[in-house]
C-alpha cells in the first residue's frame, strides 16, 4: 500500500492507520533518510494504540519504551556499528515481550527481523510531501 503524506499529521495519520492492523509481538521496520518523517509515523502508531507518552527519537538511548496494554519499544539503530550491538541490547528479548517493536534506520540489522516483519519505506517527494509505502507481506525488503 502506498500513501502520499503532504503534512507531519497526515505522516502521522498513516501510523495510527497501522496501529489498527498490528497485534501483539508485530514487528515494524522503518526505512528512510533523515528527517524522512519516521519517528512522525512512530508517533502516530503509538497514538493507534491507545498511548498517552510523548514519543521522540531514541539516538542517543537506542530503545525508548512506552507502557500501555500492548507496550510500544520504539528503536533508533543510527548509532549502531553493527548487528551484534543489537543483541547485546537484548533484541532477543524484545521480540518475545508481545510488546509492538517500531524499529527506525532498519536497514542497519537487516537480518535481525522475524518473519512477518511489517516494512514502512518513507520518501521525501519536495517540501513536506512524502510518499509511505507500507509493505504487510512480511517478506524480506
Amino acid at each position: 500500500m502506498t500513501i502520499i503524506s503532504n503534512s507531519e499529521s497526515e505522516t502521522a495519520q498513516a501510523g495510527r492507520a497501522l496501529a489498527a492492523a498490528l497485534s501483539r509481538g508485530s514487528c515494524v521496520a522503518l526505512y528512510g533518510d533523515l528527517g524522512a518523517g519516521k519517528t512522525s509515523f512512530v508517533r502516530g502508531l503509538a497514538e493507534g494504540l491507545g498511548l498517552k507518552a510523548r514519543v521522540t527519537s531514541p539516538t542517543f538511548t537506542i530503545v525508548n519504551e512506552y507502557p500501555g496494554d500492548i507496550p510500544l519499544f520504539h528503536f533508533d539503530l543510527y548509532r549502531i556499528e553493527n548487528e551484534d550491538e543489537l543483541f547485546d541490547i537484548g533484541w532477543d528479548d524484545y521480540l518475545e515481550s508481545g510488546a509492538i517493536l517500531a524499529v527506525e534506520w532498519s536497514e542497519k540489522a537487516a537480518h535481525s527481523f522475524p518473519a512477518g516483519t511489517v516494512r514502512v519505506t518513507i520518501e521525501k517527494t519536495g517540501g513536506s510531501s512524502r510518499r509511505i509505502h507500507i509493505d504487510q507481506s512480511g517478506g524480506t525488503p
